[in-house]
């Protein structure tokens, strides 16, 4: 946790210039959506973490780029579910990596890795590879959401 601290510093200041923002941006494979993402969204929602999530946020018949773009505009921080269809999503260029780099580029991500590799996900994209994160291999995903609503959740300011 010593390690996301500039997170947490990010999260804090965003809170203060934006108030109504969601704590975390949830990207994800498409692949992912009905099962590993949408446990790690019900887990974080349980403990007071405002999530944007796709497929709760996302309304049929919207434009579905332009409502990411907007979900990515309003969430204090991004987490990146990392497993074997985000990887080949990435690798192809896909929705997931336009998301990947604007979190990148504002430096507010943070890698939750399951059921793969920090090694593999080093081979598609070094730079999120290099982010300190969470990893299932370690915590459940039960803890890993604990961790994440400590580090992102802020009191009214």
């Amino acid at each position: 946790m010593r390690a996301l601290t500039p997170v947490r510093r990010e999260v804090e200041v965003r809170a203060r210039q934006v108030p109504d923002l969601r704590d975390v941006f949830l990207c994800h494979a498409w692949d992912d959506r009905r099962g590993i993402a949408t446990e790690l969204c019900d887990l974080l929602e349980s403990k007071g973490v405002s999530v944007w999530f796709s497929e709760k946020d996302i309304v049929f018949g919207t434009p579905f780029l332009r409502e990411i773009d907007r979900g990515l505009a309003k969430s204090r921080t991004g987490l990146v579910l990392v497993t074997p269809a985000l990887l080949k999503r990435i690798d192809g260029r896909g929705i997931s990596d336009k998301e990947l780099s604007e979190l990148l580029s504002r430096d507010q991500l943070t890698p939750v890795v399951h059921e793969t590799t920090y090694e593999e996900l080093r081979s598609v994209s070094p730079l999120l590879a290099s982010r300190h994160g969470f990893d299932t291999a370690e915590d459940s995903m039960e803890d890993i959401a604990t961790k994440i609503a400590e580090l992102v959740t802020v009191e009214d300011m």
